[in-house]
């Protein structure tokens, strides 16, 4: 599949290829990485059923790795929208950029926490609360997660900014950077591997260019299982309670 969506766009289409995200980033890396990013073919990739969220499938199929994978090569672009909304217009985004773009959805209906009017361009984060004390950066499902973080932070008189960042590659340094010098503290948030993920993007970001307290929510070095989604989330820290100790430890250690 990724073969020949490689093939039709050298041919001049714009190309959407799709499947699990576990088969389409890791089965077919090699075809991706050979045949996609190194000629730039203007295909989108669009991959659901990642992380815990793909639920009793279990961790045969549930991909925890992908974003890592898809971030590391390059030309590739790394899209994970947080709702239906931002994913509506990420399909949009994806098919007006040229070039390869790999677009990382789960498998459950999400909580809805963007709006028709919010914006949404390639490489730029949006911003949908802001704070002073902390900063919580996320990205696909657990956006809504940080938000309902930061609304009991500050019952708790703990300023929280909220970044979605849908675009992991490329990153957008300068909200990062921003955050980190307004707020003194950063969490990050993902369904996914700290390890390569949007944790470790961020990460490369601050130890660069502005070194704050900082913190990555996220699964832990292992790979998932077969369960009901809330139980797995729970098992997996993957709430917004775990994004709340998260803040009040880096608040800690400013």
């Amino acid at each position: 599949m990724m073969t020949s969506a490689a093939a039709l766009a050298q041919c001049g289409y714009t190309v959407f290829a799709s499947t699990f995200a576990v088969f389409g980033a890791g089965r077919a890396f090699e075809q991706i990485r050979n045949s996609i990013c190194y000629s730039k073919a203007n295909v989108k990739i669009g991959c659901s059923h990642a992380g815990p969220s793909c639920g009793e499938d279990g961790g045969s199929h549930q991909a925890v790795e992908d974003i890592s994978l898809m971030r590391t090569l390059p030309n590739m672009t790394v899209l994970v929208p947080a709702d239906a909304i931002e994913m509506e217009k990420a399909v949009f985004a994806a098919a007006k950029y040229q070039g390869p773009v790999y677009i990382r959805t789960g498998r459950l209906p999400t909580d809805i926490c963007t709006e028709e009017s919010t914006p949404f361009e390639i490489g730029k984060a949006n911003q949908l609360r802001d704070g002073k004390d902390v900063a919580i950066i996320a990205c696909g499902i657990m956006v809504p997660q940080a938000v309902l973080a930061a609304q009991a932070l500050a019952e708790k008189g703990i300023s929280a900014r909220v970044i979605d960042m849908h675009t992991i590659k490329p990153l957008d340094e300068a909200a990062v950077l921003a955050a980190a010098k307004d707020c003194g503290a950063v969490v990050t948030a993902e369904e996914h591997s700290i390890i390569g993920g949007l944790g470790s993007a961020v990460a490369e970001v601050l130890a660069d260019k502005q070194n704050v307290p900082f913190e990555r929510v996220g699964i832990k070095d292992r790979f998932g299982q077969s369960g009901k989604p809330p139980v797995l989330f729970e098992a997996y820290g993957l709430t917004d309670k775990a994004i709340i100790e998260a803040c009040e430890r880096v608040i800690a250690r400013k």
